[in-house]
C-alpha cells in the first residue's frame, strides 16, 4: 500500500490545477538512469527509434514508474486506478537540430473526440540524464492547458532542469514543444501517458483543507475553472451562487460567452455553470442556438451545473444538429450522473447516424457510475459490430468522420472507444460477454483497440480472461534483445 507521504499536497494539487505542471524528483541510483541511456542510445542509434516498443524493448524503464513517487503522484491526479497508455515515445533530440527554436509549439493529439479541462490525462517526461537548459530540454507554457488557441508571446515560456531522472508530469493537454539542443550531447526524453478510469469519488492526495487556495504568484485568471477542478477531483459539485443575478449582468455573461477572446469566453462559460438555473438556461441555448465555438465554450461550463442540468440536457440530444448532440452527450459524460433516463438515452444513442454522437454516447457510458449492465452489454455490442466494420484501406479512415479528422493515429475510433469504456465499467456487466467481445478486439486491426483489450481482459481476470491472454501472450510476446544485429 502507498504510503500518504507519497502523495501529492493540496499546494501541489493546486499548482497542477492552476499551472499544468509539476516537477517530480525520483529517488534511484544513477547507475540505473545510466543504464537505461547507454540502452537506449544503442536502439536509437542501431536500430531506430522503436516507438510504442520502448517500454518491451528497455524494460528497466518500468522500475521508474514504479516509485513511490511517480505512483504517488499520478495516483493524486488520476486515482490509484490509473492506467500506463499504450501510446509512449522516446523524443531524441540531436544537438543543433535545424529546426529554429527546436520545435512547434502544440499539443499532443488527443484520445477522445473532445478535450477535457478536468484530469482524465496526464504525461510524464522522462530524462535519463542531467537536464539543463542548452541541452534543449521540452518547453512547456505553464496555464495553457484549457486553451485551444495558442497564446504565443502573452505566454511564459518555462524550460524544467534537474538531474537525472527528473520527471515533469503535466496536463495531457498543455501547450508544449521541443526546445533547441545547443549542447554537443545527445538528448533523450521519454514521453508516456496515463489515463484516469474512473471518476473521483474523494480526494486521493494528502488532502488537507477544502478551500481552494491558488498559489501565491499566479494570476487569479481562472478561478471559476479552477474551482470546477479542484471541486471535481474532491468528489464533490461546486457551490451554486445563491440567489438571481441582474438582466444586466446576464446580458454582460453572454456577450462575454459570445467573445472570440477564449479567456474572457471560459470565465463567462464557468460562472454561468455557477448560477443554477439562469445559468444552465443560458449555457443550454447556446448549445442550441450559439456558434459551433461558443457552444462548445458552453458545455465545458454546463459541467458545473451538476444534475440540475439533466432534463434540458436530455432534450438538446433530440437536436437536429449532430454536433449539439454530441454536445449534450459530453456534458453527460462530464457529470457523471445516471439519475432518471441519462443510461437509456445513451443507449439509445448508440443507435444515432452520426458517428460524432455515437462515439460520445461510449465514452459517457464508461465515465458514469452504476450505468447496469444493460449499459455494459450494448457497449460490448458496439465493439463486435466496429471490428466486423474494419478496414486495411488506409484511405478509406476517417475519411467520413469530420469532426476527428486528425486522429489518424485511430483506425477504429468507435471500436476503440468502446474497449476503453469497457476497461473502466466492464466488470458491472455480465462478464462472460464482455469477455468474448474483448477476445475478438484482440485481433483488431487498430493497434490500441488490441491493447485495451487486452488490459480491459486483465482487469476482469476471470478463469477464462486469463487463458484468453496466455494464449494471446504466447504469440505477440516481445523479445527486447532481439534486433537486426542478433543472430538467434
Amino acid at each position: 500500500m502507498l504510503e500518504s507521504n507519497y502523495l501529492l499536497t493540496d499546494e501541489q494539487m493546486m499548482q497542477f490545477i492552476t499551472k499544468g505542471y509539476l516537477v517530480l524528483q525520483n529517488d534511484i541510483p544513477q547507475q540505473l538512469h545510466q543504464s537505461i541511456m547507454n540502452q537506449i542510445n544503442y536502439v536509437m542509434h542501431n536500430e531506430g527509434n522503436p516507438g510504442n516498443n520502448i517500454l518491451p524493448r528497455v524494460p528497466d524503464i518500468q522500475q521508474l514508474f514504479d516509485t513511490p513517487t511517480v505512483k504517488g503522484a499520478l495516483s493524486s491526479v488520476l486515482g490509484s486506478d490509473y492506467y500506463m497508455h499504450p501510446h509512449r515515445h522516446c523524443h531524441y533530440n540531436q544537438p543543433g537540430n535545424a529546426t529554429p527554436g527546436g520545435g512547434q509549439w502544440h499539443k499532443d493529439g488527443y484520445w477522445s473526440s473532445m478535450r477535457s479541462h478536468r484530469p482524465w490525462w496526464a504525461m510524464i517526461f522522462y530524462y535519463t540524464h542531467d537536464i539543463t537548459e542548452d541541452l534543449g530540454p521540452t518547453a512547456i507554457m505553464p496555464g495553457t492547458q484549457y486553451y485551444e488557441k495558442f497564446l504565443g508571446d502573452r505566454g511564459e515560456t518555462l524550460l524544467p532542469t534537474g538531474k537525472a531522472g527528473t520527471m515533469v508530469l503535466v496536463h495531457f493537454d498543455l501547450w508544449h514543444k521541443a526546445s533547441l539542443n545547443v549542447s554537443e550531447l545527445d538528448r533523450y526524453m521519454l514521453k508516456f501517458q496515463f489515463l484516469r478510469l474512473s471518476a473521483p469519488e474523494i480526494p486521493t492526495w494528502n488532502h488537507q483543507s477544502s478551500e481552494m487556495i491558488v498559489p501565491e504568484g499566479t494570476p487569479a485568471i481562472h478561478l471559476n475553472l479552477w474551482q470546477d477542478v479542484w471541486d471535481w477531483l474532491r468528489g464533490e459539485q461546486s457551490a451554486k451562487q445563491a440567489g438571481t443575478i441582474s438582466e444586466e449582468r446576464l446580458l454582460a455573461l453572454r456577450q462575454e460567452l459570445e467573445a472570440e477572446e477564449e479567456i474572457t469566453s471560459l470565465n463567462a462559460a464557468y460562472e454561468l455553470g455557477q448560477l443554477g438555473t439562469q445559468g444552465i438556461e443560458e449555457l443550454i441555448g447556446q448549445i442550441i442556438n450559439g456558434s459551433n465555438l461558443t457552444a462548445v465554450r458552453a458545455a465545458y461550463g454546463l459541467q458545473g451545473a451538476g444534475i440540475e442540468a439533466i432534463p434540458e440536457l436530455l432534450r438538446v440530444m433530440k437536436h437536429e444538429d449532430e454536433k449539439r448532440r454530441a454536445l449534450a452527450i459530453f456534458v453527460l459524460g462530464m457529470i457523471g450522473s445516471s439519475e432518471g433516463e441519462v443510461v437509456s438515452s445513451l443507449i439509445a444513442s448508440l443507435q444515432d447516424e452520426s458517428e460524432w454522437v455515437r462515439r460520445n454516447a461510449v465514452e459517457s457510458l464508461g465515465m458514469i457510475k452504476h450505468t447496469g449492465e444493460q449499459a455494459v452489454s450494448a457497449l460490448a455490442n458496439v465493439l463486435i459490430d466496429s471490428l466486423k466494420c474494419e478496414t486495411n484501406d488506409a484511405s478509406q479512415v476517417n475519411k467520413t468522420v469530420n469532426y476527428a479528422s486528425s486522429q489518424t493515429y485511430i483506425t477504429n475510433q468507435i471500436g476503440y472507444t468502446a474497449a476503453l469504456s469497457l476497461l473502466r465499467i466492464g466488470k458491472s456487466g455480465y462478464v462472460q460477454e464482455v469477455v468474448r467481445s474483448l477476445e475478438q478486439a484482440l485481433y483488431s486491426n487498430d493497434r490500441y483497440v488490441r491493447a485495451y483489450a487486452a488490459e480491459a481482459l486483465t482487469h476482469l481476470r476471470t478463469e477464462e480472461a486469463v487463458d484468453i491472454l496466455i494464449r494471446f501472450y504466447r504469440s505477440s510476446r516481445w523479445c527486447p534483445d532481439t534486433s537486426k544485429v542478433s543472430t538467434f
